[in-house]
């Protein structure tokens, strides 16, 4: 139970760490070559704004306390989630292809032999056969 716990305990804090580096590859790194592709837009600026004014930027917006929409975040956390989703995915095909297969449940020991005159299964122990009435030798 303790080496579970540790496990877990390790998985979380990698998985923080990681999350914080997909984060910035998102921001930093997907999002700005993409929003060039769009016509030089940046990803963490487009919101719309629910009371009718129009401001520059999404900081602007929320220096006043603007009801926004901002959908660029949402957009930026869609990517990171799908990033992460797809490397946990992976991870765990890997690790599966990595256990080992259970092995084989070992034979039976046999429960029954064959009567040395009739040739028909018998139990290990019988003294007789119950078919041709045989008297068998140890």
């Amino acid at each position: 139970m303790k080496g579970n716990v540790l496990d877990l305990a390790v998985a979380v804090i990698i998985g923080g760490a990681f999350g914080a580096i997909v984060t910035s590859m998102v921001s930093d790194v997907i999002m700005p070559p993409i929003g060039m592709i769009l016509g030089h837009i940046n990803f963490k600026d487009l919101f719309v704004s629910l009371d009718g004014q129009t401001y520059a930027t999404l900081d602007a917006a929320r220096k006043v306390s603007a009801p926004v929409i901002a959908y660029g975040n949402f957009l930026n956390t869609v990517v990171n989630f799908l990033i992460v989703a797809a490397v946990v995915f992976l991870v765990v095909r890997m690790a599966s292809k990595l256990q080992k297969a259970p092995p084989p449940p070992a034979p039976a020991a046999p429960t029954t032999k064959d009567c040395p005159f009739c040739a028909m299964p018998i139990p290990i122990p019988a003294k007789r056969c119950p078919q041709c009435t045989s008297q068998l030798t140890a």
